[in-house]
Parts: C-alpha cells; sequence; structure tokens
C-alpha cells in the first residue's frame, strides 16, 4: 500500500493543477462528512451522472487514501481520447466539436498524465463491456489489505427519460464484495452511500457541487444462505439509501 501512497505524494503537485482545471468554476459543499470511514476496509458508493468530476469531487473530499474503480478505457490513450471526444459530444452538441479542438493540445496533455498515472495510484481497471472477474478479485485484495474503494454507479452521465435520471440502476459488485467479505473472511465491510448533484453541470460552467454522505451499511441484516437473495436485498437497499440522499440534496 505504501507504494501507491508514496506514487500518490509523488503526483499530487501535478493532480492538483489538473483538478483546477477539471473543477474550473465548481464550489463543493458536503453534508454528513463525519461518516466517511477513516480507516480499515471500506467500500464507498454513490450515483455517477458528472463524470471525470464526480471523480474529482470525491478526491477533493476524501479524508483518506482511495482506490477508485475505472473504465478500462481510460488506461489507453486512444481509448481515453475517444471517451473524451463522445463525452463532449453528448453534452455540448456540436459546440463540443470546437471546444475539443480548441483545448486539443491541454486535452493531450492530461490525457497523457492520467493514462501514464493512474494504474501507478491503484486505481482498478473494469471491463464495462465483459466479465469483471479480475477487478473483484483486486478488490477483495484491497480490502482485506484494509483498504477503501470507491465504486460510482452509472455510466458518468444523467440519463433523461429514466425513472431516476440521477441515480441509475445499482449494479451487484459492491454487495457481492460486502458479502465475500463476510462470508468467507468474517470481516463485515462498511459501505457508505453517498450521493451527488451538481457534477452534471458541463465544464466550465460555474456550479455548486453538493455532497450528501449517509451512514455506513452493513450486508450482515440481509446475509442468508442464499447468496443471489442476500446479494439482491442489499443491492436494493444502498440503491434505496442513495436515493433517500440525493432527494434530501435537491429538496435542500
Amino acid at each position: 500500500m505504501s507504494n501507491f501512497e508514496e506514487e500518490l505524494r509523488r503526483l499530487e503537485p501535478t493532480l492538483r493543477r489538473w483538478l483546477a482545471i477539471a473543477m474550473l468554476g465548481k464550489r463543493i459543499e458536503v453534508r454528513g462528512e463525519e461518516n466517511f470511514v477513516r480507516e480499515g476496509p471500506n467500500i464507498i458508493i454513490g450515483n455517477h451522472c458528472g463524470a471525470f468530476k464526480d471523480v474529482g469531487t470525491l478526491y477533493r473530499i476524501r479524508p483518506r487514501m482511495v482506490y477508485f474503480t475505472a473504465n478500462k478505457n481510460i488506461f489507453n490513450r486512444g481509448d481515453f481520447d475517444r471517451l473524451i471526444r463522445k463525452h463532449l459530444r453528448r453534452h455540448l452538441k456540436e459546440f463540443g466539436v470546437m471546444v475539443n479542438s480548441t483545448l486539443r493540445p491541454i486535452k493531450y496533455l492530461f490525457i497523457r498524465f492520467i493514462s501514464s498515472n493512474i494504474a501507478r495510484v491503484g486505481t482498478i481497471p473494469v471491463d464495462l463491456e465483459s466479465s469483471k472477474r479480475e477487478a473483484m478479485k483486486l478488490c477483495v485484495d484491497y480490502l482485506l489489505k484494509g483498504r477503501a474503494i470507491v465504486t460510482l454507479q452509472g455510466r458518468g452521465r444523467v440519463v433523461p427519460g429514466a425513472p431516476h435520471p440521477y441515480v441509475t440502476p445499482f449494479r451487484r459488485g459492491a454487495s457481492i464484495l460486502a458479502y465475500i467479505l463476510y462470508d468467507e473472511h468474517g470481516i463485515s465491510v462498511p459501505i457508505t452511500p453517498l450521493a451527488m448533484f451538481g457534477t452534471q453541470k458541463p465544464w466550465g460552467i460555474p456550479t455548486r457541487i453538493r455532497v450528501r454522505v449517509g451512514e455506513p451499511m452493513s450486508i450482515q441484516p440481509y446475509m442468508s444462505s442464499d447468496f443471489d437473495r442476500s446479494v439482491g436485498e442489499f443491492k436494493d437497499a444502498l440503491e434505496s439509501r442513495v436515493k433517500s440522499l440525493f432527494y434530501e440534496l435537491i429538496k435542500a
């Protein structure tokens, strides 16, 4: 773990400069910060509707070293470039083409920095289109070593027309990890739910980002000999909690 921490300390000055650019015009407000788990294994789970701004937000408010799960395409420069262009087109339409052309020199520096260093700080690559078995194994290993991992739910954008455009249906990954750690290792991993609002606003537009952190949850009340039932019920409970935290944000 020290190797990842040492690498992050080395990269931090440059990373802060990139974050200042990536989070341009964004102001962060946090409620429930005391609910973050400061030590030992922990999974942080939340909605994902703001692409890189979600990661930038969590990086700024994290109370400890955290390890993100991330689209494996970010680890490759060409794939990462295509993701950025797709993001700009989706959010800015034709204007996104102009933004991409204007910012191309800065964008390439950003892509090179992230793709070259993302694995060095322990980020976990996830193949969104196929098997996630290797990522799950790595997550289990990290948790057994007392680390905190972040798994955001969604594709990094708002989904118009969905039952809940800002909190898309959760995947089972976090619940499966909690089940494995408790069933096979006797470890009850606290899962910290949180909701974010404001990260969906396009880059460069002044916005207040609000974050609500809930109390950690455990799979213990949902454990039974039926794996699918236990995992499914806990997944639903996590999703419901994040939705309620989100409603608290927008009502406030």
